[in-house]
Protein backbone atom coordinates (compact mmCIF):
# COMPACT_ATOMS: atom_id res chain seq x y z
CA UNK A 1 0.00 0.00 0.00
CA UNK A 2 1.45 3.35 -1.04
CA UNK A 3 1.05 6.59 0.85
CA UNK A 4 1.96 10.21 0.36
CA UNK A 5 4.96 11.00 2.54
CA UNK A 6 4.17 14.69 2.15
CA UNK A 7 0.52 14.44 3.08
CA UNK A 8 -1.04 14.63 6.50
CA UNK A 9 -3.23 11.58 5.93
CA UNK A 10 -6.63 11.09 7.47
CA UNK A 11 -7.02 12.98 10.74
CA UNK A 12 -8.13 11.27 13.90
CA UNK A 13 -7.29 11.46 17.58
CA UNK A 14 -4.32 9.46 18.76
CA UNK A 15 -5.59 6.81 21.14
CA UNK A 16 -2.26 5.29 22.04
CA UNK A 17 0.67 6.89 23.84
CA UNK A 18 3.65 5.96 21.74
CA UNK A 19 6.62 4.39 23.44
CA UNK A 20 9.63 6.69 23.51
CA UNK A 21 12.23 6.13 20.84
CA UNK A 22 14.55 3.47 22.14
CA UNK A 23 16.39 0.43 20.94
CA UNK A 24 16.05 -2.46 23.32
CA UNK A 25 18.01 -5.59 22.67
CA UNK A 26 16.77 -8.72 24.39
CA UNK A 27 15.30 -11.81 22.87
CA UNK A 28 14.39 -9.60 19.90
CA UNK A 29 14.73 -6.02 18.72
CA UNK A 30 11.89 -3.75 19.78
CA UNK A 31 11.75 -0.93 17.26
CA UNK A 32 9.90 2.25 18.10
CA UNK A 33 6.89 0.45 19.53
CA UNK A 34 3.50 1.77 18.51
CA UNK A 35 1.26 0.44 21.20
CA UNK A 36 0.45 -3.03 19.94
CA UNK A 37 0.37 -4.66 23.35
CA UNK A 38 -2.06 -7.44 24.01
CA UNK A 39 -3.50 -6.16 27.25
CA UNK A 40 -7.19 -6.62 26.99
CA UNK A 41 -6.82 -9.58 24.69
CA UNK A 42 -7.47 -11.97 27.52
CA UNK A 43 -10.51 -9.94 28.53
CA UNK A 44 -11.76 -10.13 24.96
CA UNK A 45 -11.15 -13.86 24.89
CA UNK A 46 -12.97 -14.67 28.11
CA UNK A 47 -15.75 -12.10 27.85
CA UNK A 48 -19.02 -13.82 28.44
CA UNK A 49 -17.42 -16.91 29.97
CA UNK A 50 -17.60 -17.94 33.59
CA UNK A 51 -14.62 -17.49 35.88
CA UNK A 52 -14.05 -21.22 35.89
CA UNK A 53 -12.88 -21.16 32.27
CA UNK A 54 -9.10 -21.01 31.99
CA UNK A 55 -7.42 -18.45 29.76
CA UNK A 56 -6.08 -21.18 27.47
CA UNK A 57 -9.53 -22.76 27.12
CA UNK A 58 -11.11 -19.38 26.48
CA UNK A 59 -8.63 -18.62 23.70
CA UNK A 60 -9.12 -22.06 22.15
CA UNK A 61 -12.90 -21.74 22.29
CA UNK A 62 -12.79 -18.33 20.65
CA UNK A 63 -10.39 -19.53 17.94
CA UNK A 64 -12.64 -22.51 17.24
CA UNK A 65 -15.69 -20.25 16.95
CA UNK A 66 -13.93 -17.91 14.52
CA UNK A 67 -12.56 -20.76 12.43
CA UNK A 68 -16.08 -22.13 12.06
CA UNK A 69 -17.27 -18.69 10.99
CA UNK A 70 -14.61 -18.41 8.30
CA UNK A 71 -15.31 -21.93 7.07
CA UNK A 72 -19.03 -21.23 6.85
CA UNK A 73 -18.46 -17.88 5.16
CA UNK A 74 -14.96 -17.39 3.70
CA UNK A 75 -15.90 -13.82 2.77
CA UNK A 76 -16.55 -12.79 6.36
CA UNK A 77 -13.87 -10.11 6.62
CA UNK A 78 -14.62 -9.32 10.25
CA UNK A 79 -14.11 -12.96 11.23
CA UNK A 80 -10.74 -13.15 9.45
CA UNK A 81 -9.63 -9.91 11.11
CA UNK A 82 -10.66 -11.14 14.55
CA UNK A 83 -8.97 -14.49 13.93
CA UNK A 84 -5.71 -12.79 12.97
CA UNK A 85 -5.86 -10.68 16.12
CA UNK A 86 -6.65 -13.61 18.37
CA UNK A 87 -3.91 -15.76 16.84
CA UNK A 88 -1.46 -12.94 17.52
CA UNK A 89 -2.62 -12.75 21.13
CA UNK A 90 -2.28 -16.52 21.50
CA UNK A 91 1.32 -16.22 20.28
CA UNK A 92 2.14 -13.93 23.21
CA UNK A 93 0.77 -16.20 25.94
CA UNK A 94 1.78 -19.33 27.81
CA UNK A 95 4.36 -21.60 26.22
CA UNK A 96 4.25 -19.58 23.03
CA UNK A 97 6.21 -16.70 24.50
CA UNK A 98 9.29 -16.78 26.74
CA UNK A 99 8.82 -13.99 29.26
CA UNK A 100 12.42 -14.33 30.46
CA UNK A 101 14.01 -13.68 27.08
CA UNK A 102 11.07 -11.65 25.76
CA UNK A 103 10.97 -13.76 22.61
CA UNK A 104 8.60 -16.09 20.79
CA UNK A 105 9.13 -19.81 21.11
CA UNK A 106 8.87 -22.15 18.14
CA UNK A 107 5.21 -22.71 19.02
CA UNK A 108 4.68 -18.98 19.25
CA UNK A 109 6.08 -18.47 15.76
CA UNK A 110 3.68 -21.12 14.49
CA UNK A 111 0.84 -19.03 15.92
CA UNK A 112 2.30 -15.91 14.33
CA UNK A 113 2.29 -17.63 10.95
CA UNK A 114 -1.34 -18.60 11.51
CA UNK A 115 -2.13 -15.00 12.42
CA UNK A 116 -0.37 -13.83 9.27
CA UNK A 117 -2.35 -16.29 7.14
CA UNK A 118 -5.64 -15.01 8.57
CA UNK A 119 -4.49 -11.42 8.02
CA UNK A 120 -3.71 -12.14 4.36
CA UNK A 121 -7.16 -13.71 3.90
CA UNK A 122 -8.63 -10.56 5.44
CA UNK A 123 -6.67 -8.29 3.06
CA UNK A 124 -7.67 -10.40 0.06
CA UNK A 125 -11.29 -9.43 0.72
CA UNK A 126 -10.42 -5.74 0.21
CA UNK A 127 -12.31 -4.40 3.25
CA UNK A 128 -13.47 -0.81 2.84
CA UNK A 129 -11.81 0.21 6.10
CA UNK A 130 -8.94 -1.79 7.49
CA UNK A 131 -8.84 -2.68 11.16
CA UNK A 132 -6.08 -0.41 12.49
CA UNK A 133 -5.70 -2.35 15.74
CA UNK A 134 -5.03 -5.62 13.95
CA UNK A 135 -2.70 -3.91 11.46
CA UNK A 136 -0.74 -2.64 14.45
CA UNK A 137 -0.47 -6.16 15.82
CA UNK A 138 0.71 -7.45 12.47
CA UNK A 139 3.53 -4.91 12.40
CA UNK A 140 4.88 -6.75 15.42
CA UNK A 141 4.04 -10.20 14.10
CA UNK A 142 6.00 -9.57 10.90
CA UNK A 143 8.74 -7.53 12.57
CA UNK A 144 12.19 -8.16 14.00
CA UNK A 145 11.02 -10.04 17.08
CA UNK A 146 8.53 -12.11 15.08
CA UNK A 147 8.55 -13.52 11.56
CA UNK A 148 11.11 -11.06 10.16
CA UNK A 149 8.99 -10.58 7.06
CA UNK A 150 9.90 -6.94 6.66
CA UNK A 151 8.04 -6.16 3.40
CA UNK A 152 4.80 -7.30 5.04
CA UNK A 153 5.68 -5.39 8.22
CA UNK A 154 6.08 -2.25 6.09
CA UNK A 155 2.66 -2.78 4.46
CA UNK A 156 0.98 -3.26 7.84
CA UNK A 157 2.65 -0.14 9.25
CA UNK A 158 1.55 1.90 6.25
CA UNK A 159 -2.04 0.90 7.04
CA UNK A 160 -1.51 2.20 10.57
CA UNK A 161 0.06 5.43 9.34
CA UNK A 162 -2.84 6.04 6.96
CA UNK A 163 -5.31 5.88 9.84
CA UNK A 164 -3.48 8.14 12.30
CA UNK A 165 -2.09 11.62 12.57
CA UNK A 166 1.51 11.68 11.30
CA UNK A 167 4.11 11.36 14.04
CA UNK A 168 7.87 11.09 13.98
CA UNK A 169 7.71 7.83 15.93
CA UNK A 170 5.68 6.10 13.22
CA UNK A 171 7.90 7.36 10.42
CA UNK A 172 11.04 6.45 12.35
CA UNK A 173 9.75 2.91 12.69
CA UNK A 174 8.86 2.84 9.00
CA UNK A 175 12.37 4.02 8.11
CA UNK A 176 13.85 1.09 10.01
CA UNK A 177 11.47 -1.55 8.67
CA UNK A 178 11.74 -0.26 5.09
CA UNK A 179 15.53 -0.43 5.38
CA UNK A 180 15.30 -4.04 6.53
CA UNK A 181 12.93 -4.73 3.61
CA UNK A 182 15.57 -3.25 1.26
CA UNK A 183 13.17 -0.52 0.21
CA UNK A 184 15.88 2.10 0.30
CA UNK A 185 14.03 5.07 -1.14
CA UNK A 186 11.11 4.59 1.23
CA UNK A 187 13.52 4.22 4.15
CA UNK A 188 15.26 7.48 3.23
CA UNK A 189 12.02 9.43 2.75
CA UNK A 190 10.56 8.05 5.99
CA UNK A 191 13.68 9.01 7.95
CA UNK A 192 13.47 12.52 6.51
CA UNK A 193 9.79 12.71 7.43
CA UNK A 194 10.55 11.55 10.98
CA UNK A 195 13.15 14.30 11.38
CA UNK A 196 10.76 16.86 9.90
CA UNK A 197 8.00 15.95 12.37
CA UNK A 198 10.27 15.67 15.41
CA UNK A 199 10.90 18.64 17.72
CA UNK A 200 13.98 20.54 16.56
CA UNK A 201 15.84 19.69 19.76
CA UNK A 202 15.40 15.96 19.10
CA UNK A 203 16.10 15.72 15.39
CA UNK A 204 19.77 14.77 15.65
CA UNK A 205 18.96 12.11 18.24
CA UNK A 206 16.13 10.71 16.11
CA UNK A 207 18.40 10.47 13.08
CA UNK A 208 21.07 8.70 15.12
CA UNK A 209 18.58 6.24 16.63
CA UNK A 210 17.14 5.36 13.24
CA UNK A 211 20.61 4.69 11.89
CA UNK A 212 21.53 2.63 14.93
CA UNK A 213 18.38 0.51 14.63
CA UNK A 214 19.02 -0.03 10.93
CA UNK A 215 22.58 -1.12 11.64
CA UNK A 216 21.41 -3.53 14.31
CA UNK A 217 18.99 -5.17 11.90
CA UNK A 218 21.79 -5.39 9.33
CA UNK A 219 23.90 -7.10 11.98
CA UNK A 220 21.13 -9.58 12.73
CA UNK A 221 20.74 -10.39 9.04
CA UNK A 222 24.48 -10.91 8.64
CA UNK A 223 24.64 -13.12 11.72
CA UNK A 224 21.91 -15.33 10.27
CA UNK A 225 23.78 -15.97 7.02
CA UNK A 226 25.81 -19.18 6.60
CA UNK A 227 29.59 -19.05 6.70
CA UNK A 228 31.15 -18.69 3.24
CA UNK A 229 32.69 -21.89 1.90
CA UNK A 230 36.46 -22.11 1.88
Amino acid sequence: MLFDLRGRGRRRAIQVIYLSLAILMGGGLVLFGIGGNTSGGLVDAIQGNSGSVSADDAFKNRVTTLEKRTQANPRDAAAWSQLASLRFQVATTGENYDQTTQSYTDKGRVELRRAAAAWQRYLALNPKKLDERVANQMVQAYGAAGLKDYPEAVKALEFVIDSRDPTYQLYAQLAVLAHAAKQDRKATLSAQKAEELAPKSQRKAIKAQIQQAQQQLDGQATAGQPEPSQ
